[in-house]
């Protein structure tokens, strides 16, 4: 169900122009699909199955409207004249993919863009108001209002249910990305959910982001997209600990790793960059190949790894590449070096990644006492509990080296 719905929303969508219809007739036609399946064993075709029914669905809910009585007529003599033609179809391939334009138009930048991630993961993904609520620490009120406006916005704004025009691309194409990766991003590191890292909602990320490089084969920055985060799940096993709490990059169990899941990502890396289209997620991707290839981190080739965020910056000026760079500066040319960087970073200087990153630098440098105290204050400024303690936990350790 989770792998189909996005395509069965996809056709009724572009079929009915109606989001909430399009919807309501798939999760029908699933109730369907239980009642029948568990009884006559399931199709040979189940998505076509589904579709076709969901089609019917979606008429039987047009003629129950009266203010569209008469769409629902015409719509319905067409397509009742033969009513299962879907189930000859004689693959699941055979059925249009319509999730490229669903996807751009979930994505379309007059929606707010809190908006847009919510309605991707609602129609693309398939996701309950009520998991996509608790993703992003919101309420299900609150998501379902979002979910909403973002529909009636596509209404009002008259947003066109299509790939965007090549000139268009370009800014349509970086709000898909950044759907993506914000979901990703989530999952990765969660901001009020009790576990860490929300397997579900990376999952998700990734299954997106493969959608989109089969649907647009030769999109530089869909590729590394796609790459980074392959490259980051490869990690997952060994970013928490046996109580939840996230475990760096410098402590991690390399032996843990996915290299297969490394491999892939790095032969997505390298089709990216045969494109000559370099962006800010093929150098994200490049900077993650170099920390999941290394040996250890003493090994790492972070004088590259500082050249890479160096170049990022121009596009991709957040204040987690800006720390993240200085880090890189403090482990190439000494921790000095980097925490001059990280002096200079005043507009960050609440950030609990800030002050989690001077005490790092700190200790490096030999510096217990600074260390312990920016430790205690990073621990102090984060949200999540499990991320709190783990600092408090490595302050208590900074300071007994004291």
């Amino acid at each position: 169900m989770r792998e189909s719905h996005g395509r069965a929303v996809a056709v009724l969508v572009g079929q009915f122009r109606d989001f909430d219809l399009a919807e309501e007739a798939v999760q029908d036609s699933w109730m369907d699909a239980l009642r029948t399946w568990d009884r006559d064993g399931p199709p040979d075709n189940p998505v076509a199955w589904i579709v076709a029914t969901a089609r019917r669905r979606a008429i039987d809910r047009l003629r129950r409207r009266q203010r569209h009585d008469r769409l629902a007529t015409s719509v319905g003599d067409e397509l009742l004249s033969d009513p299962t033609p879907e189930l000859d179809w004689a693959t699941d391939d055979d059925i249009p993919d319509e999730r490229l334009r669903l996807i751009f138009t979930c994505c379309h930048p007059a929606i707010a863009p809190e908006s847009r991630v919510a309605l991707t993961l609602r129609t693309v993904a398939g996701l309950t108001t009520r998991e996509i609520a608790r993703a992003f620490g919101a309420s299900e009120t609150t998501m379902q209002q979002r979910i909403v406006r973002a529909k009636q916005r596509i209404t009002t704004a008259r947003i066109p249910y299509r790939v965007p025009e090549s000139q268009e691309l370009p800014e349509r194409l970086a709000s898909v990305h950044s759907v993506i990766y914000a979901v990703f991003t989530e999952g990765y590191a969660a901001t009020e959910h009790p576990e860490f890292v929300r397997v579900d909602l990376v999952v998700e990320a990734i299954r997106l982001a493969e959608l989109l490089c089969s649907l647009l084969t030769d999109e530089a920055e869909s590729l590394g997209l796609l790459a980074l985060l392959l490259l980051h799940d490869a990690r997952r096993a060994s970013r928490v600990d046996a109580n939840g709490a996230l475990v760096l990059l410098e402590h991690q169990d390399r032996s843990t790793w996915d290299h297969e899941l490394i491999e892939r990502g790095s032969v997505v890396l390298e089709r990216a960059g045969a494109l000559r289209n370099p962006g800010p997620f093929q150098l994200q991707a490049a900077i993650a190949a170099l920390n999941a290839k290394a040996p250890s981190v003493e090994e790492t080739d972070w004088t590259q790894i500082a050249s890479l965020y160096a170049a990022l910056l121009p596009t991709w000026s957040s204040p987690s590449a800006r720390i993240a760079h200085a880090v890189a500066i403090g482990m190439a040319d000494g921790p000095d070096a980097g925490l001059a960087v990280l002096d200079r970073l005043t507009d960050d200087a609440g950030d609990a990644r800030l002050l989690a990153a001077r005490g790092h630098l700190l200790e490096r440098a030999g510096r217990t006492g600074e260390a312990t105290v920016a430790f205690e204050s990073a621990a102090d400024s984060i949200r999540h509990p499990l991320e709190a303690e783990r600092l408090r936990r490595r302050a208590r350790d900074t300071s007994n080296l004291h």
